[in-house]
C-alpha cells in the first residue's frame, strides 16, 4: 500500500469536542494521516451543573495541532487548510482586550437554567421562539446560558453591555485564539453553531435581536455569523501559521458533512458522549411536530443553506463512562463489549439514562434516570446489556419522530462515532430500528467533514462529487430480531421512559 503521507497537500481539523480535544491531519482521498488527542477536565460544581475550562482548553488545542503535525512529518507549507468542528452550545464569555474567560465555560449537558427556560416561555411554554428558531426553549441551548451568566456573576452584564465580553460557542473562542486572538483575531461563527443559540432566525440566518432583548442578550456580544465553508482568516502562530482557517461546523452537522449526506433524506447518527441524528432535509427547513431539533446542516460559500431535523440524545457513550468510573462495574470502556455479550438478553432491566432529563422527543427536563424491571435474577451483564439498549431504544425513538415528520424512512443509517467500535451495539441498532446499519472506514467523520469544507472552500477539493467518491464502507448489520419480540421490547422501553418524568421539581 502507498504511504498517504507522500501524496500531498493535505488538509487539518481540529475536533474541540466534549471530553477532548483532537487534531486529525487528511489526505486527499479522506484517508487519516496522523491523529493527536487529548482529554480536558470535567467540572462538576453541583447536580446537573457541567463545565470546562476554557483556557485548558485552548491549550490542547495549541498542543494537538503540534503533535498532528509532527506526526504526519510534514510541514506549515503542507497544509492548504485546517477546519474547526466543536462541541455545540458549549457557551463562553471571554475579555476581548486581555483573551482571558470570565468564567468556566457552561457545557451542553449542563441544566442550571432550567427555572429561567421556564420563565421565559412565559404563558407560551417551550414553543415560544421554535416557529423562528427551530428550537424548544431547553436548557440545551447557548442563549439562555448566556443570559444566566450576566445575571449570576458578579459585573459580567455591566461588561457585556459595555462592549468588554465576547461570546462564543467553542468554534468562536478556537477561531479567534487561532487567528490572532487579542492581537487581531475574527469573531465569527457559522451557521449551523449559531442555530444552537435560540437566538438566530433559521430563515434569514441573521441574529434575531427581539429574542436576544427577550433573553437580556447584548447583541454587540455575538460573533458575526459566516457560511460553514469559507476563510475567514489565517493561523496566526504556531505550528500552523499563515495557513487559512476555512470551515466552522457544530459537530454533528460536520459529521453529517463527513458521511456525505448531501441528499435530502440522507441520514446519520453520531455515537459519543451523546447520540445526534441527522437527516438532510434540503434548501427548506421542516417544523417539526415530533419533538425534533429544526436546524442548518451546513452552508457552502454563497450557496443556499441546507438544513436538517435533528433528534439530540443526552447521554449514550457517557452512560457506559458513567458505568466504568462512577460504578466500577467496567474497568474499561471496551469491557462493556464481552460483558454484555455473556448473556443472551437485558434479563427484564432497562436503563433510561435521564441524567440531564430527557432530550429529544421529549424535552423533559424534570426527568432523571431509571433502571426499571430488577429482579434478583439481574447480574451486572444484564445491566451491561441494558446500557447499550438504552442507546438503540433511544434512536429507535428518533428515527420514528423524522419518518413522522419528514414522511420519510430511511432506507439505511450511516454511524460514525468511538461507540461504533462496538459490533454488538451496531447489531442491537440495527435490530431494533429494523433497518441496515452502515460503518464507514473513517468512522471518525467528524473532523472529516470539518476537513471536507475547509478543503472545499480553498479548491483542495472541487465539489460534494469529489467527497462522496471518498466515502468507503467499512462493515454493515442488518436486522435480525423477530418483530413481535422488537415491539415487545420497544413497549418495555417506553414504560420505563414513562418512569422517569416528574422526579425533578422546581424549586420554589
Amino acid at each position: 500500500m502507498t504511504d498517504p503521507r507522500g501524496t500531498g497537500p493535505f488538509v487539518a481539523a481540529i475536533d474541540q469536542g466534549t471530553t477532548s480535544s483532537r487534531c486529525i491531519v487528511f489526505d486527499r482521498g479522506g484517508r487519516t494521516v496522523a491523529v493527536d488527542q487529548t482529554e480536558h477536565r470535567q467540572i462538576f460544581p453541583g447536580p446537573g451543573w457541567v463545565e470546562h475550562d476554557a483556557a485548558e482548553i485552548w491549550t490542547n488545542v495549541q498542543a494537538v495541532v503540534a503533535g498532528a503535525v509532527a506526526a504526519a512529518g510534514i510541514s506549515r507549507d503542507d497544509v492548504a487548510a485546517i477546519g474547526v468542528t466543536n462541541q455545540r452550545e458549549t457557551t463562553l464569555l471571554w475579555d476581548k482586550r486581555t483573551g482571558e474567560p470570565v468564567h468556566n465555560a457552561v457545557v451542553w449537558q449542563d441544566t442550571r437554567t432550567d427555572d429561567l427556560c421556564r420563565e421565559l416561555g412565559g404563558p407560551s411554554g417551550q414553543d415560544r421562539f421554535r416557529r423562528r428558531t427551530g428550537l424548544p426553549l431547553a436548557t440545551y441551548f447557548a442563549g439562555p446560558k448566556i443570559a444566566w451568566l450576566l445575571d449570576n456573576v458578579d459585573g459580567l452584564r455591566e461588561r457585556a453591555e459595555a462592549g468588554e465580553l465576547l461570546f462564543g460557542t467553542m468554534d468562536s473562542w478556537v477561531i479567534w485564539n487561532l487567528t490572532g486572538g487579542p492581537r487581531g483575531g475574527v469573531h465569527v461563527t457559522d451557521a449551523t453553531n449559531a442555530s444552537r443559540t435560540l437566538m438566530m432566525d433559521l430563515d434569514g440566518l441573521e441574529w434575531d435581536e427581539d429574542i436576544a432583548a427577550e433573553m437580556g442578550v447584548p447583541v454587540r456580544i455575538l460573533p458575526e455569523i459566516r457560511s460553514s465553508s469559507e476563510v475567514y482568516g489565517r493561523v496566526a502562530g504556531g505550528a500552523l501559521e499563515g495557513v487559512p482557517v476555512a470551515s466552522a461546523l457544530g459537530d454533528q452537522q460536520a459529521a453529517l458533512f463527513g458521511q456525505t449526506c448531501y441528499g435530502a433524506g440522507d441520514a446519520k447518527s453520531t455515537y459519543g458522549t451523546g447520540t445526534f441524528m441527522l437527516m438532510n432535509t434540503g434548501d427548506k427547513p421542516i417544523r417539526s411536530e415530533s419533538g425534533l431539533l429544526t436546524t442548518v446542516g451546513y452552508r457552502i460559500g454563497e450557496a443556499d443553506p441546507v438544513y436538517a431535523l435533528e433528534g439530540a440524545i443526552a447521554v449514550t457513550g457517557a452512560l457506559v463512562q458513567w458505568m466504568r468510573d462512577q460504578m466500577g462495574m467496567i474497568g474499561t470502556a471496551a469491557e462493556i463489549e464481552p460483558l454484555a455479550a455473556s448473556v443472551e438478553d437485558n434479563g427484564g432491566a432497562y436503563f433510561v439514562p435521564a441524567f440531564s432529563g430527557l432530550f429529544a422527543p421529549y424535552w423533559r427536563s424534570d426527568a432523571r434516570g431509571v433502571i426499571a424491571g430488577l429482579t434478583r435474577y439481574v447480574t451486572k451483564a444484564h445491566l451491561a446489556r441494558a446500557v447499550l439498549e438504552a442507546t438503540a431504544w433511544q434512536t429507535r425513538e428518533i428515527a420514528d419522530a423524522m419518518a413522522a415528520d419528514s414522511g420519510v424512512q430511511p432506507s439505511e443509517l450511516k454511524v460514525d462515532g468511538g461507540m461504533t467500535e462496538n459490533d454488538l451495539l451496531m447489531q442491537i441498532l440495527a435490530d431494533v430500528v429494523d433497518a441496515p446499519v452502515v460503518r464507514p472506514v473513517v468512522a471518525e467523520t467528524t473532523c472529516l467533514g470539518a476537513a471536507y469544507a475547509a478543503g472545499l472552500a480553498v479548491g483542495f477539493w472541487e465539489s460534494t462529487d469529489d467527497l462522496r467518491a471518498n466515502w468507503r464502507r467499512d462493515a454493515e448489520w442488518t436486522p435480525r430480531m423477530d418483530p413481535a419480540v422488537r415491539e415487545r421490547e420497544y413497549r418495555n422501553w417506553l414504560k420505563a421512559v414513562e418512569r422517569t418524568m416528574g422526579w425533578n421539581e422546581p424549586q420554589a
